[in-house]
């Protein structure tokens, strides 16, 4: 079992991020697919969340979809709150997904299936536009973040032990960095600070391995 010995809302914002939010003709659902068709050069950023806890013998596969869903007055992202009682990331702010199976073919085939068990939505209203670079969390998992697009209509139905709430955040809110907090927390028996993202928005505190695979695709939009 692996809990928190910090409360990360509870710490100052040490600084901004800062950087210009990704320009609007680039959050849209075209330019999109044509970005995951050709991918430019770019180099994702270094994350320090691995070393916020003990290490892990070897990372467990895992996935996690990011589905970005086309409303008519812009895209969102679809994230989940987890319920309290879990094992990992209790309580947390999560992207729908969960380690790999035995019956998975793919990572995609992972956050496609996990999706559905968590959060109800069938995998015939995802578009899958590709993958962003594994995170490692500091729960032991190697995660791969499937980016994808989402058409309404479609159902949702919360699994109740997993997930607590299911919301959606505007996409141009992620991917601006002025929205891009770094927070700071010395742990006990390390000699070094450790910093991490966090994205507040309204009553919902994004921040973690959620976070930090929006910076990745926050880069990768900019690039």
């Amino acid at each position: 079992m692996s809990k928190l010995i910090f409360d990360p809302e509870a710490l100052p914002v040490e600084s901004i991020a800062g950087e210009a939010p990704v320009a609007p003709e680039r959050l849209t659902e075209a330019w999109l697919r044509e970005r995951f068709a050709s991918p430019p050069q770019w180099k994702p950023e270094h994350f320090e969340e691995p070393l916020m806890r003990k290490s892990f013998p070897g990372p467990t596969p895992a996935s996690v979809l990011m589905p970005l869903v086309a409303r008519e007055q812009g895209l969102t992202l679809l994230l989940t709150q987890r319920t309290a009682h879990l094992n990992d990331h209790a309580g947390q702010i999560s992207l729908p997904g969960g380690r790999m199976d035995e019956v998975d073919t793919s990572s995609i085939e992972t956050a496609l299936r996990e999706t559905e068990e968590e959060v109800g939505l069938h995998r015939r209203h995802i578009e899958v536009l590709g993958t962003l670079p594994d995170y490692f969390t500091g729960t032991g998992f190697r995660v791969t973040p499937v980016v994808s697009l989402v058409r309404p209509p479609f159902e949702l139905r919360a699994d109740p032990f997993e997930v607590a709430e299911i919301f959606e955040v505007p996409l141009a809110f992620l991917m601006n960095g002025l929205n891009h907090q770094r927070r700071t927390i010395d742990l006990p028996g390390d000699s070094r600070r450790r910093s991490f993202y966090a994205m507040p928005y309204d009553r919902f505190f994004i921040w973690g391995a959620t976070a930090g695979m929006l910076r990745n695709l926050f880069h990768f939009l900019r690039a």
